[in-house]
């Protein structure tokens, strides 16, 4: 049976594993899904950073701003 979800095999030291299974039996979760939800945060937190990086080089001093409402006439 196929899924639609990949998997990824990924391998930690005994203290990152120990840490992680703490984690997880806090959060009540597995220690799979709270791998996954720090994967996403992180993927998350990459785009802004990037994403922010390309607004401060739009951003010019002086340059003329539009409200939100005259923008999107």
């Amino acid at each position: 049976m196929a899924t639609k979800s990949s998997r990824v095999n990924v391998t930690f030291g005994e203290a990152t594993l120990n840490q992680l299974s703490h984690l997880a039996r806090q959060e009540d979760m597995s220690v799979a899904g709270l791998v996954r939800e720090f994967t996403l945060e992180a993927l998350e937190r990459r785009e802004d950073f990037y994403l922010s990086k390309i607004a401060e080089k739009l951003d010019k001093e002086g340059m003329k701003t539009y409200s939100h409402k005259d923008a999107w006439k």
